[in-house]
Order: structure tokens, then sequence, then C-alpha cells
């Protein structure tokens, strides 16, 4: 399986983790990401910004327009109540995932 198609499944959650920290605008949050993993992670636009608008719609962040560091306006997301208690849920229900894959991959 290619990482992109493991990245897709995985992406909602790794947007809301990133937001944990502070409002990003999708550049940052792309970038956040590729800084994090060493380039393993590489979000595309045309992933990442559908996805911020499915946790937008879905009422896990909120976006207002600002202005970034080279003084561009950009959109900035932020997490709500209802995404800080989905990363939470989430995250919890990935790694007890990843611990049974882990399980039947490298057995004990």
């Amino acid at each position: 399986m290619a990482k992109e198609e493991l990245l897709h499944g995985t992406l909602d959650l790794l947007i809301l983790k990133t937001l944990q920290g502070g409002p990003r605008h999708g550049y940052g949050v792309a970038r956040f990401l590729e800084e994090r993993t060493d380039d393993t992670l590489l979000v595309e636009e045309g992933s990442l910004y559908p996805a911020l608008y499915r946790l937008e719609r879905r009422g896990l962040v909120e976006a207002s327009w600002g202005l970034s560091e080279l003084q561009r306006r950009a959109k900035f997301y932020k997490l709500t109540r209802e995404g800080r208690q989905a990363l939470t849920t989430e995250t919890r229900a990935w790694l007890e995932f990843a611990a049974a894959v882990t399980k039947v991959l490298v057995p004990a």
C-alpha cells in the first residue's frame, strides 16, 4: 500500500493534531506535517484543502482570514471544542487500531 493511501485515511486526524498547537493556515499545516515526519508525509494541496473543508463542515475546525508571516492574506484554521474532543476520541481509536495491526505484522 502506498504512503498516499495510508495518509488519506489518517489525514483528518493529523490535521486536528497539528491544529492542537494553535491556528495555522493550510500551507503551515502541510509544512508542519512534513517537518515533523522528516518529509515522509508530503501533503498535496489536492488532499489538504478538501480535508480542511471537510473538518470545517463537521464543526471540528473553524476558519478566519488573517495575514501570513509573509503579510499575505490567508485562511487560518483552529480547533473548536468539538474538534478537541474528536482529537482525543479519534487518537485513542487510531492507537488501538495500530496496536492491533502491529500484533499481526510483528508477532511477539
